[in-house]
């Protein structure tokens, strides 16, 4: 498995629409055949904070994610309503292992 962690500082006056456009990139995620997981967190204590928490089956399925048209749409969407640049960190999975996932 192939995870991606992407933490995200949206400006508070853009927070709710942060919100629908993650939820559309979200839906169009979990549509790819080889997206296990994206899931989609609000901070308790800063509301304009989000981590995304994608589980892909291998490194080429997150590659497949970042050339469909609702990735490339949310980050268009999204770019003016970040308060700082969003930042990725990617990880080969370790446990739970492969047979856990299917």
């Amino acid at each position: 498995m192939y995870v991606v962690c992407v933490t995200v500082k949206v400006k508070p006056e853009f927070i709710e629409q942060f919100k629908e456009a993650i939820r559309l990139n979200h839906e169009g995620t979990r549509k790819e055949p080889n997206n296990l997981r994206f899931d989609v967190l609000q901070g308790e204590d800063d509301p304009g904070r989000f981590f995304l928490y994608e589980v892909y089956r291998a490194k080429e399925d997150f590659a497949y994610h970042q050339q469909q048209p609702h990735f490339f749409k949310w980050r268009e969407t999204v770019a003016d309503m970040m308060a700082e640049p969003r930042v990725g960190v990617r990880y080969f999975n370790t446990f739970p292992n492969d047979e856990h996932w299917t």
